[in-house]
């Protein structure tokens, strides 16, 4: 954990998305990109047991490190935003239903979870591999929380059916998610680095 720790207390670095924010349109840009690039991801559906993986939060956590915590937040509570209008959440799933329903707490931990990662991403956590693994389990990790909250305020079910059912059985799904951005964020610094 030491690695983690480094990362926190370090000064705040430079993320990929600062290499092309340089006025405010290319930052409204990008925030749109980053609600975009999460809506399609959410369409990306791998079959698993016992349940399927989709692509949502990887996009969360590459969005939160790519963009920095403000622009990552702003990303993802534009997407939630645009859910309710639009068909952007997973299986093209739109409506104020969704954020008020039984998945409406992982999608308000989207918002958060950039965050985490993207503040973690500004310490210098996505350049390798391991500090990237361990902020995108962080950023995991907060949408399981605020989704397991949500779960649990609308179900009415016990803790351990909110925890089996929100979270036990999607934890390999979620460790998989965080080793691909894991792999993906230091690679896309050595481009960036080349260029």
């Amino acid at each position: 954990m030491s690695t983690l720790s480094n990362a926190v207390a370090a000064p705040r670095v430079p993320v990929l998305a600062d290499l092309f924010a340089s006025t405010w349109v290319r930052n409204v840009a990008l925030v749109l990109g980053g609600a975009l690039f999460t809506a399609v991801c959410a369409q990306i559906v791998i079959p698993m047991t016992p349940v399927p993986m989709t692509g949502q939060t990887l996009a969360v956590v590459l969005v939160g490190a790519g963009l920095g915590w403000k622009r990552g937040m702003a990303a993802l509570a534009l997407y939630a935003v645009l859910g309710i209008f639009l068909p952007v959440f997973s299986e093209f799933g739109s409506g104020l239903s969704v954020i008020t329903g039984p998945t409406g707490g992982y999608i308000i931990g989207f918002i958060f979870a950039a965050g985490a990662v993207g503040w973690l991403a500004e310490r210098g956590s996505d350049r390798k591999f391991l500090t990237a693994f361990l902020a995108f389990v962080v950023g995991q990790g907060l949408v399981f929380a605020f989704g397991l909250v949500g779960l649990k305020l609308y179900s009415g079910e016990s803790v351990s059916w909110v925890v089996h059912n929100g979270f036990t059985i999607f934890i390999i799904g979620g460790l998989v998610k965080a080793a691909i951005g894991a792999v993906l964020m230091p690679a896309a610094w050595k481009l960036a680095e080349k260029r």
